[in-house]
């Protein structure tokens, strides 16, 4: 009878240590199965640079300015500001084929000749959480400017299985486009006088 009794409590206080381990292999089975691509959107990066004739004060002259941006990029119609270049202002862009955008100045450097930004409402654009820095510095050959612009970002759609205008390649492709038809325009226009 003592023997039954120490035999049923050994293994009763082995079943008790057993159940986690087990709990923890089911889990841990349940996580193996899980296919890779259930995890959330990864944040995305686009940089875009471009070399242009002209002294960086020169350029620098041209895109400064927060409230405006459509005076060297061709897809917009128009843009104002809230408070100019100073950190907080808000910035509405008007897009040539209807729709808005909405930013705010994060960071004004002067005398780095580079600002930051982040979108508030990026409107048609197939993005979340964007920030971006626009910088322009010297080029490699005398009399030239290398402007930079880059940004990171999340696509459009955070959820699992976003629909293809709202993917990771759609907002890369938006943003590059962006940034590629900017760029190419500031090139022609600075370089035009």
């Amino acid at each position: 009878m003592t023997i039954h009794l120490h035999l049923h409590r050994h293994l009763a206080r082995r079943a008790a240590l057993a159940l986690p381990c087990l709990a923890a292999a089911g889990l841990l089975g349940l996580a193996l199965l899980t296919p890779a691509e259930a995890h959330g959107p990864t944040r995305q990066k686009v940089s875009e640079t471009i070399t242009i004739d002209a002294a960086p004060d020169v350029v620098w002259a041209r895109v400064k300015n927060f409230a405006a941006l459509h005076d060297w990029h061709p897809a917009l119609a128009g843009s104002t500001t809230t408070d100019g270049n100073n950190v907080g202002s808000v910035r509405t862009l008007q897009l040539k084929g209807g729709g808005t955008i909405v930013e705010s100045l994060e960071t004004y450097a002067e005398a780095d000749k580079r600002y930051a930004y982040r979108m508030k409402d990026p409107g048609p654009v197939p993005v979340t959480n964007y920030s971006s820095t626009l910088q322009v510095k010297p080029g490699s050959a005398a009399g030239t400017t290398l402007v930079e612009w880059r940004g990171a970002f999340y696509r459009g759609y955070p959820n699992n299985d976003p629909p293809p205008d709202k993917n990771d390649e759609a907002a890369i492709a938006a943003i590059t486009g962006i940034y590629k038809a900017g760029l190419g325009n500031l090139k022609s226009l600075v370089e035009k006088k």
